[in-house]
């Protein structure tokens, strides 16, 4: 299944309501994931620009971007972006797709 990554920070309700009642929110973000069939791999809570950083599968980008969207709708978080992860081997093959292309493609002003 493909595998996506999501960063998202807490906006200042998040971070209100995490405070007001500390938990571990692994399992509230799986149950959202399971409605779509997707599966949390990995999720990690960090410094810096983003707070959240998780890793997915679900069979379709559509799936975890309109996770994304619920989670931001509901004001708890801001700045969600899911980006999709390729293996080494599987972006190789993109880049051979990608080199046999080019030459058919002209630029701007070409």
């Amino acid at each position: 299944m493909p595998l996506f990554i999501t960063y998202a920070s807490y906006s200042t309700s998040g971070l209100q309501g995490l405070l007001a009642k500390p938990e571990d929110r692994g399992a509230a973000i799986q149950a959202l994931m399971d409605k779509v069939g997707a599966r949390v791999v990995a999720l990690y809570f960090t410094t810096g620009t983003n707070d959240v950083v998780m890793v997915s599968e679900a069979a379709d980008g559509t799936d975890t971007v309109a996770l994304g969207m619920a989670v931001a709708a509901s004001g708890a978080v801001q700045d969600v972006e899911t980006v999709r992860a390729w293996t080494s081997a599987e972006f190789g093959d993109i880049a051979r797709k990608a080199a046999s292309l080019a030459s058919g493609y002209t630029p701007p002003g070409g």
